[in-house]
């Protein structure tokens, strides 16, 4: 029997946002990786105040995109320059429909001259293994699927541990007795530890100081108890999955934007090779914020802050719509700081630890100003952020807008939520990461 595809999903469902929405879904986190270890509070304050070791090993879905027709094919599907990707170095890829709407991002990082390793969840690993396929390129794909669709329970084929806060550099010159060799930000360089070798990518989020390490999974355990025994005198923490998700609020990254691929005629063959049980027909949509028209839900990189990433001087998917798309930015990520006393009101005297992906409407006394896409508590600001996009007039840092909290039922009603007041800041909030974080 054949798997049912995404556009089965479609149309069974009736229209794309039936299928995909799904009030009150509960938040993504990491799979395997413990909820906490010694707090989630603990944990945030760890990477700003101290030093933190995260476990990345299982919600990474990895592709090796490998041949000599490896860079051809990306830069095809890519908005990304591919001529001065050098060996040893990661980018976050930008693969785009014709129309310009981004299909979602990965981390993309190139081993040899025609061998790749991307990263991330498998919308863009589907995306360029269609095309690679379709295409007759001269290329193989090798995935190593995250733990939420391994088979089996089977071990992931690389561990990847990421060490960041202001020990960090501690902590590396500890278990590796003397700093590493120099590294540029989002690139990488082979280590050795206890005879075995791996990778040092320079790294972190929320824009503190670190890295990740990357190797065989045999050598995982082996490694994680010598990064954790040499922080010991540092008072190193492990992050769990509830912290782990909130850096990204602070570091002005939006994870999984709602891909671009479910209405466009032109589609419709890849929709039919898409899985169905896959991110692009399980990713949920909830919130205050309803659309029946997916197409609301779509951006454009520009509008999620990648315009650095962009490069119009090869010719690749969405192109020509990517140079429309330059001077017509609906959209601006910003941060919203939400008032204290009506986050208690509406949630409770004592909320805990807040996370959302929901689409929240963001409202002025002009009507809507934009959607939430990601929401956390913040312990180390004592407040709940959330990232997200607003239109342009509105992102003026210190704007007041207000967040309506709720789960629309999906259906043609016009419910009546609570509001919570909020103020704009910049994106990424977190100063170091929005100032100094790519300098080197």
């Amino acid at each position: 029997m054949t798997a049912p595809t995404l556009q089965d999903g479609i149309d069974k469902a009736g229209s794309p946002v039936r299928l995909l929405w799904k009030p009150g879904a509960v938040p993504w986190t990491p799979e395997v990786v413990d909820r906490e270890y010694a707090g989630w509070r603990t944990e945030q304050r760890a990477w700003h105040e101290g030093v933190a070791v995260s476990n990345l090993s299982h919600h990474m879905y990895d592709m090796v995109i490998e041949g000599p027709d490896a860079t051809k094919l990306l830069a095809a599907v890519s908005a990304n320059n591919y001529e001065t990707f050098a060996i040893g170095q990661a980018k976050q890829i930008v693969p785009v429909t014709e129309r310009g709407f981004i299909v979602t991002d990965g981390i993309l990082a190139r081993e040899a001259e025609q061998r790749y390793l991307l990263s991330g969840i498998p919308a863009s690993q589907h995306w360029v293994q269609y095309h690679g396929e379709q295409g007759g390129y001269d290329v193989s794909f090798t995935t190593d699927p995250s733990s939420a669709y391994r088979r089996d329970h089977a071990d992931p084929g690389l561990f990847r541990y990421q060490v960041q806060g202001p020990l960090a550099q501690q902590l590396v010159e500890s278990v590796f007795d003397g700093p590493l060799q120099p590294t540029k930000f989002f690139h990488w360089t082979p280590v050795a530890l206890g005879g075995r070798t791996f990778k040092a990518l320079r790294h972190g989020m929320a824009g503190q100081a670190g890295y990740e390490f990357i190797g065989d999974w045999a050598d995982g355990d082996f490694v994680l108890e010598s990064l954790l025994t040499a922080g010991e005198p540092l008072g190193v923490i492990r992050v769990g999955a509830l912290a782990y998700t909130t850096a990204s609020v602070e570091s002005g990254w939006i994870p999984s934007p709602t891909p671009g691929i479910y209405t466009d005629p032109a589609l419709e063959d890849y929709r039919r090779w898409v899985p169905l049980f896959g991110i692009e027909g399980q990713r949920p949509l909830h919130g205050s914020f309803h659309s029946a028209d997916i197409e609301d839900y779509y951006v454009t990189p520009y509008e999620l802050g990648y315009g650095r990433l962009i490069h119009l001087g090869h010719d690749f998917i969405g192109r020509d719509a990517l140079l429309k798309a330059r001077d017509n930015v609906r959209w601006q990520k910003v941060t919203l700081v939400l008032d204290n006393d009506d986050v208690r009101r509406v949630l409770g005297d004592d909320p805990g630890f807040v996370l959302s992906y929901s689409r929240h409407r963001i409202e002025t006394n002009h009507g809507l100003a934009g959607t939430t896409y990601h929401l956390a508590t913040l312990d180390p600001y004592r407040s709940v952020l959330a990232l997200s996009l607003v239109s342009p007039e509105f992102a003026t840092p210190g704007t007041q807008v207000e967040v309506v909290w709720g789960e629309h039922p999906g259906d043609g009603s016009s419910p009546e939520f609570p509001r919570i007041r909020a103020t704009v800041q910049p994106a990424p909030y977190n100063e170091h990461a929005r100032t100094r974080y790519r300098q080197d």
